[in-house]
């Protein structure tokens, strides 16, 4: 994996984006090379150093969730030994979709670059448009079906979870217990 190490200062901030978002385009220009996925690229960075650089897998790895993005917020994770990401900052090829932005969000990444729009990415034949539009709709209108079921046992879980003292909490939280 190709690390880069870049002290950002107020000189050489555009730079150092620019630097950081070139290693993301990388990822996906490579990735076309080895047939693995699309051309989507992202990196994780966190104070100036490359945490992940990750291409898509989802065709590698027959995953529809292996996102570049996702597949870089998963390694960054597994490095940092924690579900937070915050002072991360993601630079991505490609402006992330729902899924994507949505896994930025749970991550708590705080701030997100990106080159091309979902614009250019339905002109290059990816297009996430068909998802935004089912997710506007209540769930009884959506293509697929979604529909509660078993509510009173599984709400026990809740109701466990609710029980547990704070620490109790904070160590599952932590991934300590």
């Amino acid at each position: 994996m190709l690390v880069l190490y870049i002290i950002m200062n107020h000189e050489n901030t555009e730079v150092t984006h620019l630097a950081f978002m070139a290693l993301a385009v990388k990822c996906a220009d490579d990735n076309l090379k080895t047939g693995n996925g699309g051309p989507f690229g992202a990196v994780v960075v966190k104070n100036g150093e490359v945490i992940a650089a990750t291409p898509n897998s989802v065709t590698a790895t027959n995953d529809p969730t292996a996102h570049a993005e996702v597949n870089a917020i998963r390694e960054a994770c597994k490095k940092l030994g924690t579900p937070d990401l915050e002072g991360c900052v993601m630079y991505t090829s490609c402006e992330p979709c729902p899924m994507c932005a949505s896994a930025i969000y749970w991550a708590k990444i705080s701030a997100v670059y990106y080159a091309n729009t979902k614009a250019d990415a339905h002109s290059a034949g990816f297009s996430d448009a068909f998802i935004e539009q089912e997710l506007s709709k209540p769930l009884n209108e959506r293509d697929i079906i979604f529909k509660r079921i078993d509510a009173a046992d599984a709400i026990k879980s809740f109701e466990k979870w609710v029980a547990l003292s704070e620490a109790e909490k904070a160590g599952i939280k932590n991934g300590t217990l």
